[in-house]
């Protein structure tokens, strides 16, 4: 066997263009002075000052008058504390985990009751899967997810930072634990090669797009059911989220979607198409807060396109983030993520430590 299969292939840190788009670089940002939105461009209507017209323009006017009043009424009343959205609603609203959530694209639907974990399984070395099912809002259905708690898990005070993991298409959530995730975890943690953590293996639907398409708002909703249910780190910094296959797409697609909420995403064996768009959009957030990112696929994947990883890597870097990919021997298999398993578990938990 040549050294070409036997051995890591890194990106360089040259050119890059997207996929299907040879030759074309990558177009820069605007200067800061353009605005977000164009200008409108279809010329003014000129509406004749018939009487009907002063008329209707009269009754808008006092209707208008009247709507600021009442504005700023209900402004005083809540500087003095007489007046709250749960008061004029009739409902009680949650508090996000974190500030940074409020700038996230994707509104979320109120939580209600906090699911229970249910134990399924523990290790020797002291760490224990849980599972839980529950009612999601944002599915409308049922929604379920597996948790990794580590070793010591509440026998201290501590907060865990999180990953959360996405699987590939047709795959059930247990997929993780299948190639080997909670022996790994235990001896990363052991080895003081990652914090101890928390890890979510969200149970996602079937389907080419089901990580996108009614989805992203079920992974926010996972999340922040995690931050009330369990000890966590409840910040950007402290959270990671990945996947494979189409879960790596997802990973992303949440990742860059909500870029104030996740300070690492990892796709693996995954693709990128339509993410370009968002990555641009996110590049001053990117450049503000950084972001953490390892991309790999395989040489003989014939599902994701490995040609991808490199020059999606390079774009993460022109955005500002610290950006990783590889291309290692191996097909679009559970083989080859278990081959890589440890190394992008470390890579996730070595960022959440802060080293």
């Amino acid at each position: 066997m040549n050294a070409s299969r036997t051995h890591t292939w890194l990106e360089g840190l040259g050119e890059w263009s997207w996929p299907g788009q040879a030759n074309v670089a990558v177009e820069a940002l605007p200067p800061p002075w353009v605005p977000a939105f164009p200008p409108r461009r279809e010329p003014a209507l000129i509406i004749p000052e018939t009487p009907a017209w002063r008329a209707e323009h009269a009754r808008r006017l006092l209707i208008g008058v009247l709507l600021s009043a009442l504005a700023a009424v209900c402004v005083a009343l809540a500087l003095n504390g007489q007046l709250s959205v749960e008061r004029v609603l009739g409902i009680q609203t949650s508090t996000p985990a974190v500030k940074d959530l409020s700038r996230s694209s994707l509104a979320v639907s109120p939580i209600g009751t906090l699911p229970t974990l249910a134990p399924v399984s523990q290790d020797t070395a002291g760490s224990s899967i849980d599972q839980a099912s529950y009612t999601s809002a944002a599915l409308h259905s049922g929604g379920s997810f597996y948790v990794y708690l580590p070793p010591g898990y509440g026998s201290t005070t501590s907060r865990y930072p999180v990953l959360y993991l996405l699987h590939g298409n047709n795959q059930p959530a247990t997929a993780f634990l299948q190639i080997g995730l909670q022996g790994e975890l235990d001896s990363l943690i052991a080895h003081h090669v990652a914090p101890p953590l928390i890890v979510v293996m969200i149970q996602g639907g079937r389907g080419a797009n089901n990580w996108r398409w009614g989805y992203e708002s079920y992974v926010l909703e996972v999340q922040e059911l995690i931050d009330r249910m369990l000890p966590t780190v409840a910040t950007r910094d402290a959270r990671a989220i990945a996947g494979d296959s189409m879960g790596g797409y997802g990973a992303m697609n949440v990742a860059l979607g909500n870029p104030y909420r996740f300070n690492v995403v990892e796709s693996w064996l995954g693709f990128f198409n339509g993410l370009e768009g968002q990555l641009h959009a996110d590049r001053p957030v990117i450049k503000h807060l950084g972001l953490h990112a390892f991309v790999y696929g395989a040489e003989s994947d014939h599902i994701a396109d490995s040609s991808q990883d490199a020059p999606f890597a390079a774009a993460l870097r022109a955005a500002g983030a610290n950006a990783k990919s590889a291309v290692y021997p191996g097909g679009h298999s559970l083989e080859t993520l278990h081959a890589h398993l440890g190394s992008m578990l470390a890579f996730a938990g070595r960022t959440l430590s802060g080293r």
